[in-house]
Order: structure tokens, then sequence, then C-alpha cells
């Protein structure tokens, strides 16, 4: 044992294997790097050929490339490490297939978790960044993984999701949103003068929030009680931004209302989004 730790070829042999660590370990690190620099480049450029793409998932598709990139890497690295320590890396994965073939029956929820990963992928079903709701846990997409789906909710709770669970799911970001306000107005007040106030008003909306697709639209009178009559108000928003464009809305027309002499109860605010039509 002391000839051992003494030898010169020891000290050499363990000098030149600490070395090719190194040098494997920083190889690995400068390829992953430059190798997501190139994928991001590639999407870049996707997103700006004329071909229309979906953003959400070029995002979705760019992360999963990013993290199978470095799993492959890495994985890669260390059987090259165990290679500089005369480990027989082809009898270990040999080893490791057998084992892996009899863990396989035992390990069909991840096979299971694996391949609905892909479908809901390459199926665009969700991206990252969508508003979804799966089960109990609704809130946005924060990561989509070939195994599990990250959920955090606007209280700030992140739910971690088995894929091979996932059998069902709502998608609020796929399409636009509808955002409907309702408008109580007196008898004893002008219907055709209020109607004509209400839309100037709506007719500003898209030039000073690009959440409204287009303009507004005062659909009229849509209900009525003893004393007043209830005008509904239409507007399609961006996807998952109407809760904020009915209080625009319901603000903005009693305000707007008040400032041409005309006195409203404040509007009833209803949202909606398209899916749920």
């Amino acid at each position: 044992m002391e000839k051992f730790l003494f030898s010169e070829e020891t000290w050499s042999w363990l000098g030149t294997a600490a070395l090719r660590i190194v040098f494997i370990m920083v190889l690995s690190a400068v390829i992953i790097k430059v190798g997501k620099v190139i994928i991001r480049r590639i999407f870049q450029v996707k997103l700006k050929s004329p071909i229309h793409h979906s953003e959400r998932r070029e995002k979705t598709l760019l992360k999963l490339l990013e993290n199978t990139l470095s799993y492959v890497i890495y994985f890669s690295a260390i059987l090259a490490i165990l290679a500089e320590f005369k480990i027989d890396v082809k009898g270990l994965l040999a080893g490791a297939g057998v084992l892996g073939l009899a863990v396989g029956f035992g390990a069909q929820s991840l096979v299971k978790d694996v391949i609905t990963g892909f479908f809901i992928i390459f199926e665009d079903q969700f991206s990252v960044g969508d508003y979804v709701k799966i089960g109990v846990a609704e809130g946005v997409v924060e990561e989509i993984g070939l195994r599990t789906t990250k959920i955090k909710s606007f209280t700030g709770e992140v739910h971690i999701l088995p894929n091979g669970t996932i059998s069902q799911v709502v998608n609020y970001s796929m399409e636009n949103s509808l955002a409907i306000v309702d408008v109580t107005i007196p008898f004893d007040v002008g219907m055709d003068k209020v109607e004509r106030v209400i839309e100037q008003f709506l007719a500003t909306l898209p030039k000073e929030n690009d959440d409204f697709i287009k303009v507004p639209k005062l659909i009229g009178a849509n209900d009525f009680t003893q004393s007043e009559v209830i005008v509904r108000i239409v507007a399609e928003t961006k996807p998952m931004r109407h809760y904020d464009c009915t209080r625009t809305i319901g603000i903005g027309v009693k305000k707007y209302l008040e400032q041409q002499g005309i006195d409203i109860p404040y509007p009833t605010l209803v949202t909606k989004s398209f899916a749920n039509l």
C-alpha cells in the first residue's frame, strides 16, 4: 500500500486523470452553453420567418430541448469520467439494461407520464405561460417536462402534476376572452342620449388599451326593472384580460356619463371566455 501511495506512476496517473476529468467537465459546460445558444438562435429565426408559429409552443419546445441537451451531455460526461477510473462502462450499461428491463415492469406509470408529456407538447394542448385548469389545479403553466407539469396559482402555490394523471384540461389562453358589462339606466334619463354617449366612450378604448381586440359593442337593452333599463356592453379581449377590461369599461362608463351630467348606479360586471359561450 505504501509503495502504491508513494509511487511516481500512481501520482502521475492521478494527475493525468484529474486533468482529463477537469477537461471533460469544462468541455461539457461549454457544449451545453453553446448548444443552448444555437437552439435559441434557431427558434428566433423561426419566430421571425413569414410562416406563422405559435409563440407559446415555441417557448415550451425551446425549454424542453435545452433540458434534453443538458441531460444527454451530463450523462455522456459521467460515462467519460467513469472510463478514466478504468470502470467497464460497456459492462455497466449492459447491467443497467438488464436492470432497467426488470424495473420497467414496475415503472409503467413513469412510461405513461413520459408518453403523455410528448402528446401534450406536440398536440399543443397547453404551453408554458398558458392559464389552465387541470383537476383542482388552476393557474399559469410554469414548466412542462416529459414527466411532470408545474402550475402556479395566482396565490403562489405551485402544483406539480405527473403527466400521466392529466386527463382533462381547460385552457383559457388559446382563444380570446369576452367581457360583458351591464349598465343600469333610470327611465327618466333619455335612452338615445345615454347610448350615444356610451358609444363615444367605447370608441376610445382600443386606442388607449391594447387589451381590447376591437371597439366594444353596445348591444342595447338587455333587461328591465320597474324603474330602470339594463343595457349590455360586450367586448372581445386578449386571452385572460377580460377581468381588467371589465373594470376599465365599468369605471370608465360611470365616470364618462357623470362628466356628461348623467348619474347612474355602478355597472354590473360579467366576465367570460369564448370557451364558456
